[in-house]
């Protein structure tokens, strides 16, 4: 075999080994930290995090709220047989002070869509389930506009209503988020509060 031909063979078996993906060795990493990532899948096994030194536990970080969940409520549902949040309730204050234009006419819409069937269009507790006597609901629901006991009821209270539930009426958890629910809510306040100067009129009026 002449130098020519041993050339090309050793210039041959040259291309062949760089054409090849596998390295054995890596090359210099100027960011090893941020090339090979320590991070971990949420439902991988974490159980050998600590004999790395990793201190990971799988919550969140103190401080910080999920989203959807910007609306928090601090009480659980009472146990059966008790009262205290339902009452504890009335210290809540409503996160939603006022509705812009848009956001009335939503909470509108949810209010018809979700309370209206009982509550009735007007908030007079004279919705379809029950219309005036003939619906097919015999007790008639809770008249929120015109009747002292829910315009005085606090919001905190109502949205702990609407939350879990309160006597025949269910909870309303899966239908709303819990913006929409105080928002709903801030929206019956408003109709209360607007319904207050003809109240007073209609009063002064029979006098």
């Amino acid at each position: 075999m002449n130098k020519l031909s041993i050339i090309t063979c050793i210039a041959f078996v040259a291309v062949l080994v760089s054409c090849n993906e596998v390295k054995r060795k890596p090359s210099n990493v100027y960011m090893p930290d941020m090339a090979y990532s320590r991070a971990y899948e949420t439902y991988a096994d974490h159980s050998n995090l600590a004999e790395q030194g990793i201190n990971y536990n799988n919550l969140p970080v103190a401080g910080t709220i999920a989203r959807g969940e910007e609306f928090p409520f601090p009480l659980t549902k009472d146990a059966i047989g008790d009262t205290a949040h339902y009452f504890a309730s009335k210290q809540v204050k409503s996160p939603v002070d006022a509705l812009s234009k848009a956001e009335y006419t939503e909470s509108e819409r949810l209010y018809l869509i979700n309370c209206g069937i009982c509550h009735g269009a007007k908030l007079d507790g004279n919705g379809p389930l029950y219309k005036g006597g003939e619906g097919p609901f015999p007790a008639k629901p809770a008249t929120l506009v015109g009747d002292a006991k829910y315009e005085a009821m606090p919001e905190g209270q109502m949205f702990y209503s609407v939350t879990y539930g309160k006597n025949l009426m269910g909870s309303y958890a899966s239908q709303l988020n819990r913006k929409q629910r105080w928002q709903v809510i801030r929206y019956i306040k408003t109709k209360q509060t607007e319904n207050k100067p003809a109240a007073v009129a209609d009063a002064t009026a029979k006098k």
